[in-house]
């Protein structure tokens, strides 16, 4: 069995061998800066310090094994006045020669600041030997962050963005930086990158303000603006099923694409609710949901039977979220 839980700070060297499989921003290789998130995350579920600057860390474990195979984050605000989101507006430039009558349109881009950012997802690791688990074990990673939302709605933003992952180099640097940004600061992509999860100084600083004409840039570079990576694609479709759509914006230190949602319209949210359980054996008619119970939070997936008033659970579900026939429980059907 699988569920999903707040991170411990018993798990944060699963936490770290997870984190060696993408080294991302939200959760890099680095056991102190992986036991500091755990310490915030922590705090976040405790409700304590100030809603906009909570970071949630989900981990999946193993029950079996004791061990955590997978992570998912929730940031509840993305944007603030003392760190804003920053990001790169994807735009068209149009142009008309009467001489030559001749039309063109450039693909733009140019540097934006957000004081009053969105609520962002990111961090979702699952052990490779894990992935393509008849569990649906990465989708129940993903989902899990938006039943948490809805049963916590007063905590989180009415916009929720995904920073997804471009195509990138085999060493995991960036085409988009080496001929966009390395130009303007001269520092290397990782070192760049690490620098402006806490300081963003000097992207304001010698970053260009205006219109950044990618005609300029090689082919390879043109193309991959707006794409998401082999690795990323399955995260993509999982977003777009559920109301997420491209924002024309792109990071601007790997180039990766924007994702966003109003979060009441993205159905995870809208169609979460709250019903008693009864132990039983769902019948044929059961369906893969998405089930949580609180205090304290645990999250699982199980075929359920869905009725008006209440959720069909089987025996070894209950168990695994500490729930008697009668107790509440959030679900919502994926």
């Amino acid at each position: 069995m699988f569920v999903v839980r707040p991170a411990k700070k018993q798990d944060s060297d699963d936490i770290y061998a997870l984190a060696k499989h993408l080294d991302t921003l939200n959760l890099p290789a680095d056991q102190s800066a992986i036991e500091s998130i755990i310490e915030d995350s922590l705090a976040a579920f405790s409700s304590k310090g100030l809603p906009r600057e909570r970071e949630f860390l989900f981990v999946l474990e193993d029950t079996s094994k004791n061990q955590v195979v997978g992570t998912s984050m929730v940031h509840a605000q993305h944007g603030t006045k003392r760190e804003p989101h920053v990001y790169l507006r994807v735009v068209r430039d149009e142009h008309y020669s009467d001489t030559l009558d001749k039309y063109m349109v450039h693909q733009c881009l140019q540097i934006g600041y957000n004081y009053d950012g969105p609520t962002e997802i990111g961090g979702l690791i699952l052990k490779p030997t894990f992935r393509g688990h008849p569990k649906k074990l990465g989708k129940l990673l993903s989902y899990v962050r938006f039943l948490y939302m809805a049963m916590h709605r007063q905590l989180f933003k009415n916009r929720v963005i995904s920073e997804l992952l471009p195509p990138l180099e085999e060493d995991g640097t960036s085409k988009l930086w080496k001929h966009f940004g390395k130009r303007f600061t001269e520092l290397p992509y990782q070192e760049a990158d690490k620098l402006s999860k806490n300081n963003k100084e000097f992207i304001k600083s010698l970053f260009p303000t205006g219109l950044v004409y990618t005609s300029l840039f090689p082919t390879d570079v043109q193309n991959d603006i707006g794409k998401v990576g082999k690795q990323t694609q399955g995260v993509l479709a999982m977003l777009s099923k559920i109301g997420f759509e491209y924002a024309n914006q792109i990071d601007p230190f790997d180039g990766g694409p924007h994702y966003i949602a109003k979060t009441d319209k993205i159905t995870l949210v809208k169609n979460a609710c709250q019903k008693p359980v009864v132990i039983g054996t769902p019948s044929t008619n059961a369906r893969w949901t998405l089930l949580a119970s609180q205090n304290p939070f645990r999250a699982t997936s199980a075929m359920v039977e869905n009725h008006d008033s209440s959720l069909v659970i089987d025996k070894e579900t209950s168990t695994l979220l500490d729930l008697k026939a009668g107790d509440s429980c959030w679900s919502v059907v994926g």
